[in-house]
């Protein structure tokens, strides 16, 4: 998996910033990790793998990671998790939410953004958990 320092920040003709990494899914489906618009910071769906491409196999697990690859898009769009707004959860299995709960409401028990867990059925390969945010930076 890419690390931060591997992406690359795209200022668009009209202001727009756009977070590229180096995965193979970003050209191939046509999206950024993160996009930003005047105050606004997108970061896509997060799945909760390891820096070299593996899952944990703990849905806790899956979840901190999701939340850290959040945390570093938005460090390199000079942003912080404190000002995320908005998150969307995407799980295989809604009846384990505590083990998400048990990360999330840690991460942001200070900040409280807006929340939707939803379950699906099914994510890519091993993902258990897929996260995305919005943050307002104005």
């Amino acid at each position: 998996m890419p690390t931060p320092s591997q992406s690359t920040l795209v200022t668009q003709p009209d202001g727009r910033r756009r977070l590229e990494t180096p995965s193979p899914w970003e050209p191939r489906m046509g999206y950024s990790r993160a996009v930003q618009a005047g105050p606004m910071i997108w970061v896509s769906g997060c799945v909760g793998t390891n820096p070299d491409g593996t899952y944990p196999p703990d849905l806790a697990d899956q979840t901190r990671r999701c939340v850290e690859r959040i945390s570093d898009a938005l460090d390199a769009l000079d942003a912080t998790l404190a000002q995320v707004v908005k998150v969307r959860i995407y799980v295989t299995d809604i009846s384990r939410w505590e083990e998400i709960a048990s990360i999330m409401g840690s991460t942001f028990a200070d900040i409280r953004p807006a929340n939707v867990m939803v379950e699906v059925a099914g994510l890519v390969d091993e993902a258990m958990v897929e996260i995305e945010a919005e943050a307002w930076v104005g």
